[in-house]
């Protein structure tokens, strides 16, 4: 079971395979895994233990930066999300980024997002789409309508909590819909990665 794995100089953690999207351009209906890392579809939700087990026993030699980013939402679990980044701030000077669709305030409205400060160093939010119409269209939240407010009020939260904060879209949309979401993004005043999908077992980036 793969709980941790290397991608592009970073070590990143799957913690869970449950998310409340289902993105047209979705990795997972591609492949099983990123690079040649092995499957990333978990046996089960592994506990605290197993993840700090993991991540003991992973060999992290030249990784400077922990990316909370798998086969699923990381936020689908943001209490043991948050524990394990204090187990990895407490062993190692580390970087603790989370790659999130923002929708944490729908999955668990009771999470207290204060709870990133001090533990998470930066978050990226998949942005996906200029408006909510165009955000189901492409991003198909199981929450519907809200969603999209939901996803820009985190951003706005989590940019007075967390050091860097930057939204991000895939480039399967139109070149217009990027021109509106740098729009969007400009007004809140968060920077926008335009991130470019590529197939054949490579994770867009």
């Amino acid at each position: 079971m793969t709980i941790f794995y290397e991608f592009g100089g970073a070590l990143y953690a799957n913690i869970t395979n449950k998310c409340p999207c289902a993105c047209t351009f979705c990795i997972r209906k591609n492949s099983d895994s990123v690079g040649t890392n092995d499957s990333l579809w978990l046996e089960h939700e592994p506990d605290l233990n197993e993840i700090t087990g993991a991540f003991d026993s992973f060999d992290k030699s030249g990784l400077k930066e922990l990316v909370f980013c798998g086969y699923g939402e990381p936020m689908e679990r943001a209490d043991i999300l948050l524990e394990t980044a204090r187990y990895v701030k407490e062993h190692t000077d580390m970087k603790i980024r989370i790659n999130t669709n923002g929708l944490v305030g729908l999955i668990n409205p009771r999470f207290d997002i204060s709870g990133l400060k001090g533990l998470i160093d930066s978050i990226s939010i998949s942005l996906n789409a200029p408006d909510a119409e165009s955000y189901n269209r492409v991003t198909r939240p199981k929450f519907g309508e809200e969603a999209f407010g939901a996803m820009l009020s985190f951003a706005k939260a989590a940019k007075g909590i967390v050091g860097e904060v930057k939204f991000t879209v895939v480039d399967v949309i139109s070149a217009e819909e990027i021109r509106r979401c740098k729009a969007v993004a400009a007004e809140l005043g968060i920077p926008l990665r335009i991130r470019h999908y590529i197939t054949d077992n490579v994770k867009y980036e």
